[in-house]
């Protein structure tokens, strides 16, 4: 029965398949991506997606590249920049599993948009604070837009199919993760620029906190506007339409948090993103104090590192797509383990590494490395779970917060060790906290260490997170589909077999954008 109603949707989506600027596949899921296109809506998601979480990164660590300014005007203690430091990211913590459930129920798009708006106040607001508790406190809900990350990578996975998912969220959250870098550069240069209009230090730093306001509000006022949730449209009028699905949340908490991959991808994530998170902290402090670099060439050299997002983490993505189509999920998985395994190697490096130039080099090759892993990451979580692929999204996001929280309170919040040796031992816990990959194991593909369960197909293993009585009425569907469109992830075999295919001809180039 499952085969001939997947059968009859195929049909009835190729005949609308050519409402679309790109190829796609039976989902209506784009099979390309086009980087440089705006097309409606895949990339315009793609777009939309990526710049908001990029200025939500801006705004969340505007404060640490003009620390030793802030730190002298509001007279803040060592502690007091730690524990804000761990506020900017702990509050993220349960946005980002607030964020998940948000977008299984409403759509990214809605999702989105209200929670830049929701936490933009914050960010103006840093710029009249008097003491360490209000510092605390801003810091403390602009973190919370941190949580745009996982409706970034829900928006990619419901835009891209199987094949492009993990370039889509790699890019997307690459470019995203960014903003942690370009942050260290443009809030140097904005204090600078309004010091030389004539401002004084202690006023200079408050002004600047009104650019990155300004464009997270502007970020979320075109995610509104020109955003769609899904390739066919908005929730709210699928849902009228009785084209998709309106699910519950206790079927959807159930299936999230009853999937031990989850929790596994969730605790790896801790130890790449949330060390990137660490790191976007400290890492300005770090080369001031140890080195004795003036604020704008610490903010230049911490900006290295967020930066290398442009690439890294798209690259992490690119490389579990490719992985995936020789050697399908366990490639994936292969590479996971692999690259933050060498990003463990690198962070320990760095803590032992006593020159400038040897930190910066060594800097250079661990951002690579750690948000790679990222990347490869987010190749794997869109196929956990395709019913609650949000909630699972928002605890691989949310275990990022947790590991920067727990790096950064037990090695970086007092001074029971110096900067160095948190670093030293942040890249132990990386090494130790990535093996947990080998215990992965999908039914339907394999795993690290062994193969596929004998005779399980990936339609029996979304399928099963659907009762025989919502199968009935069809709503398990679109977890049929994806199924179809997945089977390259059995490896070199399913590849061969020739089942996955584009509903329309692909072009070299996109002519209508």
């Amino acid at each position: 029965m499952a085969n001939k109603s997947s059968s009859s949707l195929e049909v009835e989506h190729e005949g609308d398949a050519a409402q679309f600027k790109m190829p796609v596949d039976s989902d209506h899921k784009a099979t390309e991506f086009w980087l440089f296109s705006f097309a409606k809506p895949h990339m315009r998601a793609f777009h939309l997606s990526w710049f908001s979480f990029f200025c939500c990164f801006v705004s969340s660590f505007a404060a640490p590249p003009l620390l030793p300014v802030i730190r002298d005007n509001l007279s803040l203690t060592a502690t007091d920049v730690g524990n804000a430091g761990i506020a900017s990211v702990s509050g993220a913590v349960f946005a980002r599993l607030a964020m998940g459930t948000a977008c299984d129920l409403v759509g990214p798009r809605l999702a989105s948009a209200s929670l830049i708006l929701i936490t933009t106040p914050a960010v103006y607001c840093s710029s009249i604070i008097e003491s360490a508790t209000g510092f605390l406190l801003v810091r403390f809900f602009t973190g919370f837009s941190l949580a745009t990350f996982v409706s970034t990578q829900f928006w990619m996975s419901s835009m891209f199919s199987p094949p492009k998912v993990g370039l889509a969220n790699g890019v997307a959250g690459g470019w995203g993760n960014m903003g942690g870098g370009a942050t260290q550069l443009i809030m140097p240069l904005v204090y600078e620029l309004i010091k030389k209009i004539g401002s004084t230090n202690f006023i200079a730093w408050r002004i600047a906190f009104f650019i990155p306001g300004a464009i997270q509000t502007c970020s979320a006022m075109a995610v509104l506007i020109f955003g769609q949730d899904m390739p066919d449209g908005n929730y709210n009028k699928l849902h009228k339409a009785g084209e998709k699905h309106k699910d519950n949340f206790s079927e959807v908490f159930k299936y999230a948090v009853t999937n031990y991959r989850g929790w596994i991808l969730a605790l790896t994530y801790g130890y790449c993103f949330g060390v990137e998170l660490t790191i976007d902290n400290i890492i300005a402090q770090y080369f001031y104090d140890r080195f004795g670099v003036n604020i704008s060439k610490a903010g230049t050299i911490a900006a290295s590192f967020g930066l290398a997002n442009i690439v890294s983490r798209p690259g992490g993505g690119l490389f579990s797509d490719y992985l995936s189509k020789f050697f399908g999920m366990r490639g994936r998985l292969w590479g996971l383990w692999v690259v933050q395994t060498l990003g463990g190697i690198f962070c320990v490096i760095l803590g032992r590494t006593n020159s400038l130039a040897g930190s910066i080099v060594v800097l250079l090759l661990f951002s690579l490395f750690c948000q790679a892993a990222c990347g490869l990451t987010f190749g794997v979580v869109p196929f956990v779970s395709r019913r609650s692929l949000g909630l699972i999204s928002g605890m691989g996001g949310g275990g990022g917060n947790v590991g920067a929280v727990l790096t950064q309170l037990i090695f970086f919040h007092n001074s029971k060790y110096s900067t160095e040796d948190g670093i030293f031992y942040m890249g132990i816990m990386i090494l130790v906290c990535t093996l947990p990959i080998v215990l992965i194991h999908f039914p339907q593909w394999g795993g690290m260490l062994c193969g596929p369960t004998p005779g399980y197909t990936p339609e029996d293993y979304y399928q099963s997170e659907w009762s025989h009585h919502e199968q009935q009425k069809g709503y398990h569907t679109s977890s049929l589909r994806f199924a179809e469109n997945s089977v390259r992830e059995g490896g070199r075999s399913a590849r061969g077999s020739g089942h996955y295919k584009h509903t329309v001809p692909v072009e070299t180039s996109p002519t209508d954008v």
